[in-house]
């Protein structure tokens, strides 16, 4: 029995459980993502803050977070190393001094520029094994999952 009192079914295969092959489908798309982005030594939760900086603008540790769906410690680790590369700044919120605003530098944001294309060609690269209706259906299928 299992913790709620129900027995696992003898047919039970690790491999066909949605969580172990979304774990897998994760661990293909992160290596295919650090494999085409380039140089940049950029993990895809780094690339996530970034971008989200980009498209956003001065964001306050929380917010950050939020709109990455990040822990708090793993976004404050995130960017702590983004600072160490002047990737990003952290400076005092102009409307709350407690609270702690962070923006891309301007070395970061030339770097987002010169690397869209790659995350985009990463993007294509993990959906090629895909038709174009399966990318959209598999795509569809992964928002209601969110």
């Amino acid at each position: 029995m299992d913790d709620t009192g129900r027995t696992p079914p003898d047919d039970y295969t690790l491999s066909e459980q949605v969580h172990y092959r979304l774990r897998r489908a994760h661990q293909r798309a992160s290596s295919i993502f650090l494999d085409t982005i380039g140089n940049a030594q950029l993990t895809p939760t780094q690339w996530a803050a970034m971008v989200t900086l980009r498209n956003e603008g001065a964001l306050s540790q929380n917010q950050l977070g939020r709109l990455t769906y990040m822990d708090p410690a793993t976004t404050q680790g995130v960017i702590l190393r983004l600072v160490e590369r002047n990737l990003v700044e952290r400076q005092p919120d102009p409307q709350d001094r407690r609270r702690t605003s962070v923006r891309l530098t301007r070395t970061g944001q030339a770097l987002v520029s010169n690397l869209l294309a790659n995350a985009a060609a990463a993007h294509d690269r993990t959906l090629e094994p895909l038709s174009t209706d399966e990318r959209s259906t598999f795509l569809g299928l992964l928002a209601r999952l969110m």
